[in-house]
């Protein structure tokens, strides 16, 4: 495994399972089967409406806490609740979260923001960050905040590659982490001939070849899966490297195409959506 240093000292895992779109019991199964296999990196969050699953999961592994990253973001229906943090606490069954994140950037995203500085203060929290921002957004947080966000999850993969994003958050200090970092299963991005040929070359599916790219381009990657042998070659990632010629090749790649558009609707929706996380299995 190789880790990132965050900007506050902790160090977080680069390669981690995703828990987006599981139910309850697919998302216990893909955390225990993820940590048999080596992942200490785990999220999710408030709206998966699974945290409870993840937390059986990691106490039925055997895998000490200290030694898993957990990650959940709060949900915007939750951003003003004063109890927001302890009763995700209370779901995962844990005493910390190694990072919580604001999920969107809707409804009163900064009083959900001081709450989870307030909550990293306690020690509650060990960092957190943001998730789905633009950069004057970020930059709003950065003006007002007493403790920096770390890490800052949005889309990207190689069609999509957020150069002068990257750049900023460099200048904060704070680490991307990538979600739909396989392209949102875009048949065309996976399939490109590029990466069968590396694939070839390292003995490696496309996928992994994409993840790899992640890696050493600093970018954290949470791929989400079902499926034992997908979690695992999604997380056999560490004994090649891409070299500069073939990164270089990848970076070429960029479109900048995301699958994901933000609009002022959809963030209505989302601070008008309360997900029924209290009666979660």
């Amino acid at each position: 495994m190789e880790y990132a240093a965050l900007n506050n000292g902790v160090q977080m895992p680069m390669a981690g399972i995703g828990t987006f779109l599981l139910t309850p019991d697919e998302a216990e199964a893909s955390v225990l089967s993820a940590l048999a296999c080596g992942y200490r990196l785990i999220d999710t969050a408030n709206a998966y409406v699974n945290e409870k699953a993840v937390g059986r999961a990691m106490k039925k592994s055997g895998v000490a806490r200290k030694d898993i990253f957990l990650e959940t973001k709060l949900w915007p229906a939750f951003y003003e609740q004063a109890d927001a943090v302890d009763k995700t606490l209370q779901r995962l069954d844990t005493d910390y979260i190694d990072l919580l994140l604001i999920h969107q950037p809707a409804g009163n995203y900064v009083a959900g923001y001081k709450l989870m500085e307030k909550a990293c203060k306690e020690g509650k929290v060990r960092a957190i960050g943001l998730s789905n921002f633009n950069p004057a957004q970020i930059q709003e947080i950065l003006d007002i905040c007493e403790v920096k966000p770390a890490v800052f999850q949005t889309e990207v993969h190689p069609y999509s590659q957020e150069k002068e994003l990257k750049k900023f958050l460099a200048k904060e200090g704070m680490v991307i982490q990538a979600w739909y970092p396989l392209g949102h299963g875009d048949k065309a991005l996976q399939q490109e001939p590029l990466f069968t040929e590396l694939a070839k070359k390292y003995g490696k599916s496309n996928a992994q070849i994409i993840l790899r790219w992640h890696i050493q381009s600093g970018n954290i990657v949470i791929p989400g899966s079902k499926n034992p042998e997908h979690i695992k070659s999604n997380l056999d990632l560490f004994d090649f490297s891409l070299t500069n010629e073939e990164m270089e090749k990848i970076a070429a790649m960029d479109q900048q195409k995301r699958y994901y558009h933000s609009t002022p609707e959809m963030l209505k929706k989302y601070a008008e959506m309360v997900p029924p996380v209290d009666g979660q299995k």
